[in-house]
C-alpha cells in the first residue's frame, strides 16, 4: 500500500507560487486508476490539501468512461488491475492522449520500470510511496507538460503570423518581406502568394501550372509567361543572382524549386 498520510496531517491548504506547487486558481485535476478503494480515499483527501482534485476509478472500463467526460492534468495508473494490465492501458492512452501518466505500482523490478517508461509513462513510482513525494511528482510532470504545450502553442502562433527562412522573415498579416538587414520589402499580391507557395513547399519542384494556381486569385489572371516574370521579381527582391540563383532555382523543363531552410 501507499504510505498515505491521514487527512489531519500537517499539509498546507495552498502553497506559494515560489514553491512550484499549484496555487489557488490553478487547480490540478487528476485521474487515479487503482482498484484499492482505501488508497483512493486517502489520496483524494490528502491531495485536496494541495489544490489537487482526484477522481478515482478501479479499472480500465471506468478509466475510459472518465476520460470521455472529463479533462485531466495527470493520470495515476496502477499496473495490476482486475480487468486489464496497466501497461496495456498505458499504450492505449498514448495512442489517444499526451496527458502525463505516472505509474503507481508494487512491481519494483528494474525491468518493470524500464518497460513502463518505454511504453510512455512520464514517471514510475513504486509502492509504498510517501504522499508528499507523490504531490511533488504530480506537480513536476504537470509543469513539464504545461511548458511543452506552451512552447507548441507559441510555435503555432509564431508560424501563423510569420515564416522565417534563412535570415529572411515573411510577415503574413502585413504581406511584407523583411530582409536580413531589417529592411521592409513590399510585395504585390501575386508575389506574396507565389513566395508563400514556395515557403510551404521548400525543396519541392513546382511546375508552372502549379505556380499559376498558387499565384492567381479571383480578380487576377496569371499566365504561363507571367510566372517567369514573377519569379524574376522575387529573385530581385530576395537579392538572388538571376544567373546563379541560390534560393529560387530553375529546373529546366520542370519548373522552379525553392532552396531555403524553413523551420
Amino acid at each position: 500500500m501507499l504510505t498515505a498520510l491521514p487527512a489531519t496531517a500537517d499539509a498546507p491548504q495552498h502553497q506559494s507560487s515560489g514553491s512550484g506547487l499549484s496555487t489557488h486558481g490553478s487547480r490540478l485535476h487528476i485521474l487515479l486508476v487503482d482498484d484499492d478503494a482505501e488508497i483512493a480515499v486517502l489520496l483524494s483527501n490528502y491531495l485536496g490539501k494541495f489544490n489537487i482534485s482526484c477522481v478515482a476509478v478501479q479499472d480500465g472500463v471506468a478509466m475510459r468512461e472518465a476520460l470521455q467526460s472529463h479533462n485531466f492534468d495527470v493520470i495515476l495508473l496502477d499496473l495490476m488491475l482486475p480487468d486489464e494490465d496497466g501497461l496495456s492501458l498505458l499504450r492505449q492512452l498514448r495512442r489517444h492522449t499526451s496527458t502525463p501518466v505516472i505509474m503507481l505500482t508494487a512491481r519494483g523490478e528494474f525491468a518493470d520500470k524500464i518497460q513502463g517508461l518505454e511504453s510512455g509513462a512520464d514517471d514510475y513510482l513504486i509502492k509504498p510511496i510517501d504522499t508528499r513525494e507523490l504531490v511533488a511528482r504530480i506537480q513536476s510532470v504537470s509543469r513539464r507538460a504545461h511548458a511543452s504545450a506552451k512552447q507548441t502553442q507559441e510555435a503555432k502562433e509564431s508560424r501563423s503570423t510569420e515564416i522565417r527562412f534563412d535570415a529572411w522573415v515573411l510577415n503574413l498579416p502585413a504581406r511584407q518581406l523583411c530582409s536580413p538587414d531589417k529592411l521592409i520589402i513590399p510585395l504585390s499580391n501575386a508575389e506574396f502568394r507565389l513566395l508563400l507557395a514556395f515557403l510551404e513547399r521548400p525543396g519541392q519542384i513546382l511546375s508552372r501550372d502549379q505556380l499559376i494556381d498558387f499565384a492567381r486569385n479571383k480578380s487576377t489572371e496569371v499566365f504561363d509567361r507571367s510566372i517567369d516574370l514573377l519569379v524574376s521579381r522575387l529573385r530581385q527582391k530576395l537579392g538572388d543572382d538571376p544567373r546563379h540563383p541560390g534560393l529560387l532555382k530553375t529546373i529546366r523543363g520542370e519548373g522552379y524549386l525553392f532552396n531555403a531552410s524553413v523551420p
